[in-house]
């Protein structure tokens, strides 16, 4: 971690470190165990737990006791998948990691998107193999899964931006 990252979560006896390094990797031992990569999840979570949601692949590196290229290539997965942006620290030519505002929200909405597009072209599939065809009722039945799953998750959003709304305001 850099200086200013440690003093804001660096407690007197040293723990503040410690607890946040147990954060991280239990929560990354989460993300892994429901697929993420896991150099990927380790530097998910240490983004998460950062005062900033931001650092420098130098602070992931030493925080994390991975090479730079181990970043990197989290880094670049993490990017790919839409849950970490790139930006340049003001005169310098580093580069910051940094989280997305509305983090879990855009990502259920990518997800949702999926899900939508999954759902045509099982549609379709269930078309072209028929109904009358056990592989046909089954990727129809699929379909119809991820059509209730997006109606549901157009609920479940609408909800969360109540939610906030409400939280958020004065």
């Amino acid at each position: 971690m850099g200086e200013s990252e440690m003093t804001k979560t660096d407690g007197a006896d040293g723990t503040g470190d410690e607890k946040v390094s147990r954060f991280v990797e239990r929560f990354a031992a989460e993300m892994t165990a429901a697929g993420m990569q896991r150099m990927a999840s380790r530097v998910f979570a240490a983004l998460l737990a950062s005062e900033t949601a931001s650092m420098t692949s130098a602070e992931l590196a030493e925080q994390l006791r991975i090479s730079p290229a181990a970043v990197s290539g989290a880094i670049g997965y993490l990017a790919r998948v839409g849950m970490v942006g790139r930006e340049r620290d003001p005169g310098t030519r580093r580069e910051r990691y940094v989280l997305h505002n509305e983090l879990w929200y855009e990502t259920f909405t990518r997800r949702d998107q999926t899900l939508t597009r999954w759902e045509k072209v099982l549609d379709e599939g269930a078309a072209t193999l028929g109904t009358d065809s056990t592989a046909g009722r089954r990727i129809a039945e699929t379909a119809e899964f991820f059509a209730f799953l997006h109606g549901e998750m157009n609920g479940i959003m609408d909800r969360w931006r109540a939610h906030k709304d409400a939280q958020d305001a004065p």
